[in-house]
């Protein structure tokens, strides 16, 4: 397929403060002269931005790699990931078009999208909401037909179901994503037949649908706010944002390594207090086996993990073998905090709601 830059172009781009951050960090992973190993990110981080990717902000990118506009221009015009004209202020949607797909009714789809949408792919709807393609194989042929809105997958859809979705993303509404038949993943349609032992205790949905519930929005597109920027490759403070860097002009400067946080062994108990020990699995990151080392090195209460200092973290850090770097990762010592004053955090609330871990 020819793929040409649009023919209406907006006059200049640049990244927002926190992308243009976000962008210089991404830089600093490759060596000197190495710097165009970053285009892709880049180019992807302006597209998130601005919905697609205009010929100022290819330069743009370019500019920053010391790449010459042609170089930039080889790059985006031959992923199909990027797209070269304007998209859907509120969705585009991606119809996966090959074999399975096509064979379970993805023509239907596309039917849906002509008639509510555009009658052609990369055409923006009359209210400029919306566009629609028609895309090559996505990889989720158990749950044929699909398609990809935003971040997520749309599967086991139907015609009536690939409609109702568009008005609902044209109410303001955010559609739960995943099997939109029921399934809980790619499992038989009759349910599973085998590992049945661990039907229990998953979550309400499956593993990626959860995380997109979570955030609460799957169409949102990336704008740098999400969290801190982090560039743990330059020895930074993993949970600090570095100061962003210039343009790249000679060698790349690096930040000074923090010195390690020396482990000390936190206060431990022989058993757990009367009335009996807290259930640690309401701990973010905490499961049945690590609660099982956590009591038998004299962890049983939440108030004992919130009392740790950075000391007794970095030791706990160490200490825990197959789960290194897990509790700071997760902050244990802030959802204990909470858990110790008898609040909720938002995974032990998941957590009761959907009986994950119970004693």
């Amino acid at each position: 397929m020819l793929r040409r830059l649009h023919p209406d172009q907006p006059d200049s781009f640049a990244f927002t403060p926190e992308n243009q951050a976000w962008a210089e960090g991404q830089i600093t992973k490759y060596p000197e002269g190495r710097q165009a190993s970053a285009i892709i990110p880049l180019l992807w981080r302006a597209q998130e931005q601005e919905g697609w990717l205009s010929k100022p902000a290819i330069e743009h990118v370019s500019d920053m790699l010391g790449l010459s506009y042609i170089r930039g221009l080889e790059v985006a015009t031959f992923y199909f990931m990027f797209q070269l004209q304007p998209v859907g202020a509120i969705a585009h949607i991606q119809v996966c078009g090959t074999t399975s797909c096509m064979i379970c009714g993805a023509e239907d789809l596309v039917a849906v999208c002509q008639e509510k949408i555009a009658r052609e792919p990369h055409q923006l709807s009359e209210d400029g909401n919306f566009s629609w393609e028609e895309v090559e194989c996505l990889g989720s042929c158990s749950n044929a037909p699909m398609a990809q809105i935003g971040k997520d997958y749309y599967e086991d859809l139907t015609a009536a179901r690939m409609g109702e979705i568009i008005d609902e993303l044209a109410a303001g509404k955010v559609p739960v994503p995943g099997p939109q038949n029921g399934r809980y993943a790619a499992e038989p349609l009759k349910g599973l037949t085998s590992l049945t032992e661990y039907d229990s205790g998953r979550t309400q949905y499956n593993a990626s649908v959860q995380l997109a519930v979570d955030l609460g929005d799957t169409i949102k597109r990336i704008d740098g706010t999400e969290v801190p920027l982090t560039t743990p490759w330059q020895g930074a403070n993993e949970n600090a944002a570095p100061k962003p860097r210039a343009k790249p002009q000679g060698a790349p400067a690096q930040a000074e390594p923090d010195a390690p946080v020396k482990g000390v062994q936190p206060g431990l108990l022989k058993a757990a207090r009367s009335g009996g020990g807290d259930d640690l699995k309401r701990i973010k990151g905490v499961g049945p086996k690590l609660e099982s080392m956590l009591n038998d090195i004299g962890i049983f209460h939440f108030d004992q993990i919130a009392s740790w200092t950075k000391e007794e973290v970095a030791w706990a850090d160490e200490s825990f073998v197959g789960f290194k770097g897990r509790v700071s990762r997760d902050d244990w010592v802030a959802q204990a905090k909470l858990l110790a004053e008898g609040k909720e955090t938002e995974f032990s609330q998941r957590a009761e709601k959907d009986g994950i871990y119970k004693k």
